[in-house]
């Protein structure tokens, strides 16, 4: 079988579902197919869509059906997803790596220890990224399994953007700002490089607006600062989780109101953010089309949150030449788009009204006025590319 007949397959690992991508596997990074396997625990439902939009689809009743039955699954399903070509590599998002890994690494049980000991660092999705990633090891042993992390992208960030003002001991011990959504970072970096590669080499910020948020300012295509810190909760507020919040708050709630670790967790990673302020749903659409005055104000304090942190990116990078909206909220919402550079005329920025409604349908485009000094692009991101470009390098080095 010749290079051309190979395929990568991509597999992002939640809590409950499994997103996963198949690409061709001898450069060319063609996505054969797309899909997800979502209700894992209560009712599996797997779709995908190939590359001449034929779907197919399975379910499954929910009894013992975990991860590493879905992948077990998708394997099952892998002649009708790569269209017959032989997986050479499966690629993971792995959300943290810690100071050890900035690159892409082939996964072997050393590493694998290594990992999930940070699973403290990202307790939403490290878990289920390694059960994953072990799951594919035990199915197909003689596939190699490579770890992408979300972390990877910051770590060209200068030593003050990462540092907090505790004791040195802490910082020696890995406490610092590692931020996350860093393979999307580096797709939006090199996707503008060959869209605008002028402004790609000036101060830019990424809004990346999604059920998890955050935003990145890059220079000359590398980060220089982010919102996210330490774990994937700090920064903007997002679907269910607080996002920066003063930690005498979380204090007072161990003091006052009796809650341990654990219910802090809850509290802040999948209790709070536009689920908790609102009271109603984590999703941005059902709040927009709600009467509710609570619904309204969660809008309005995540779009806050956003403007107030785009001035303090800016601060970071002296400036700034232009603004990337991209993930689910920032591509899609015009709405949110607009409300957010409301708040940031004082910086330069402001859309053209039509560009703005019509860029979910272009896919993609700049969305300020002709002629604007300082340029607003939508840009579809695609981590899962990413992840393939990144496998194909390791298995190939």
């Amino acid at each position: 079988m010749s290079p051309n007949d190979s395929c990568i397959i991509v597999l992002n690992a939640g809590s409950s579902s499994i997103k996963f991508a198949v690409y061709e596997g001898h450069g060319g990074f063609q996505a054969l197919a797309r899909g997800q396997i979502e209700g894992i625990g209560t009712a599996p439902h797997l779709k995908a869509r190939l590359a001449d939009g034929a779907i197919q689809e399975q379910r499954w009743p929910s009894t013992g059906f975990r991860h590493h039955e879905a992948i077990d699954a998708l394997l099952a399903h892998g002649p009708r997803l790569t269209g017959g070509r032989r997986a050479i590599a499966v690629g993971h998002r792995v959300v943290h790596g810690g100071t050890a890994f900035v690159r892409p690494v082939r996964v072997d049980d050393a590493i694998l220890a290594q990992l999930a000991a940070l699973e403290p660092l990202a307790p939403l999705h490290q878990p289920h990224n390694l059960e994953a990633i072990r799951a594919a090891s035990h199915l197909a042993p003689h596939l190699p399994q490579v770890a992408c992390f979300d972390t990877g992208f910051h770590r060209a960030q200068p030593p003050l953007a990462q540092a907090f003002g505790l004791p040195r001991r802490f910082a020696e011990a890995g406490i610092r700002r590692y931020g996350f959504h860093g393979l999307s970072y580096d797709y939006i970096s090199r996707r503008l490089r060959e869209l605008a590669p002028d402004l790609a080499a000036g101060r830019v910020i990424v809004a990346h607006l999604g059920n998890g948020a955050s935003l990145c300012a890059m220079q000359d295509g590398r980060s220089i600062a982010s919102t996210m810190g330490f774990t994937a909760v700090d920064g903007l507020i997002m679907g269910t989780r607080c996002g920066a919040i003063d930690p005498g708050v979380l204090l007072h709630l161990m003091d006052v109101h009796g809650m341990d670790a654990r219910a802090i967790e809850r509290l802040i990673y999948q209790e709070s953010g536009l689920l908790g302020v609102s009271g109603l749903s984590s999703d941005m659409r059902t709040l927009r089309e709600s009467p509710e005055p609570h619904a309204r104000e969660a809008i309005d304090l995540f779009v806050y949150r956003i403007v107030r942190e785009i001035g303090s990116l800016t601060a970071a990078l002296g400036g700034l030449d232009g603004l990337v909206f991209t993930a689910g909220i920032g591509e899609n919402d015009p709405a949110t788009r607009a409300e957010v550079i409301a708040g940031c005329q004082w910086l330069g920025l402001s859309l053209d009204a039509a560009r703005n409604a019509a860029a979910p349908q272009a896919g993609r485009g700049v969305i300020s006025p002709a002629g604007s000094p300082n340029a607003v692009w939508v840009i579809p991101t695609d981590e899962e590319v990413m992840i393939a470009r990144y496998t194909a390098e390791v298995i190939n080095a």
